[in-house]
């Protein structure tokens, strides 16, 4: 399907962050624990979406990559810390459970 190549641009900073901050960590391999650290941050980021990251990175100056980057970022590390916090309690049940 043609949709396929469609992806959101912060979604491999995100990723990428996310294991240059946990990495060899305890958290490191847990995949639900990274799973939702990468929901939030990208929740907190406005949607990029584009064929191709490189589409993107050409079209930005060094100085907007720079702000994303910072961006990301800080979203992770409210991610992290905000996952750790809740990471223990009950999910609220949803209409099909």
């Amino acid at each position: 399907m043609a949709f396929t190549s469609i992806n959101n641009y912060f979604e491999k900073l995100v990723f990428d962050v996310i294991q240059e901050k946990l990495y060899e960590t305890e958290l490191d391999n847990n995949e639900d624990f990274l799973a939702d650290i990468a929901c939030v941050a990208l929740n907190q980021l406005p949607s990029r979406y584009v064929r191709h990251n490189v589409d993107m990175v050409f079209y930005m100056t060094a100085e907007e990559r720079e702000q994303n980057q910072v961006l990301v970022e800080d979203a992770v590390i409210m991610a992290i810390n905000y996952v750790k916090k809740h990471r223990h309690n009950e999910r609220p049940k949803t209409i099909n459970q």
